[in-house]
């Protein structure tokens, strides 16, 4: 029964958890493969399930201060094939086997943008969509960054890098061409970081 007036601080979760039976893999795709689960819940019921086993998949912000004293981010626009779109995004890709996630963000940010970044810190990692997939994504700060060459992209990447005052992205992300949720998700916990560290959206005179 849902009291919404009452102390929910003692309440658990444990009714609510399936128990997971037999996994079959149904679909192997270049990018995820896809699996039906059996579970079954602790009122008796019981179905089949749907189960996308994708890459781990990482995001990255690269920040610096513009000679102007204007907090920027660094982000890239290319088209995406799922929504046929071109997006402006920060740099992102999949963790490969074996590899730690800061390790594939910073890499990506690499081969995306050409630059190599200093400080990184570490802003929190979720499920993109616990609903039917089964991987986490990491987002990451770096700060102090520095060009490192040329762009290493992927047979079929295209992409421009640009750089984007913060307060234009706060203000436009999840409208236009900021149309990624993942993006909105690693500008929400930039956001966090900012309420700890004002001077990432702050202006210097």
């Amino acid at each position: 029964m849902f009291h919404p007036f009452g102390d929910e601080s003692s309440r658990s979760t444990s009714h609510l958890v399936w128990k997971t039976g037999e996994k079959k893999r149904v679909y192997k795709g270049p990018i995820f493969d896809v699996r039906t689960v059996e579970r079954s819940s602790s009122d008796g019921r019981s179905s089949l399930f749907i189960e996308v086993d994708a890459p781990t998949w990482v995001t990255i912000i690269p920040w610096f201060r513009s000679p102007q004293g204007v907090p920027m981010f660094v982000m890239v626009e290319q088209y995406r094939h799922g929504s046929a779109t071109v997006t402006r995004e920060f740099p992102a890709g999949v963790v490969e086997e074996g590899e730690d996630p800061q390790d594939a963000a910073l890499r990506e940010m690499g081969e995306e943008c050409a630059l190599v970044g200093g400080r990184i810190t570490k802003l929190g990692d979720v499920s993109p969509n616990s609903a039917f997939m089964n991987n986490r994504a990491h987002f990451f700060l770096t700060e102090d960054l520095a060009l490192r060459g040329e762009q290493d992209l992927d047979e079929n990447e295209q992409l421009d890098v640009l750089a984007v005052p913060v307060q234009t992205v706060i203000e436009e992300m999840g409208t236009g061409i900021y149309d990624n949720g993942i993006m909105m998700i690693a500008l929400g916990f930039f956001m966090r970081l900012a309420a700890e560290r004002p001077e990432l959206i702050q202006t210097r005179e």
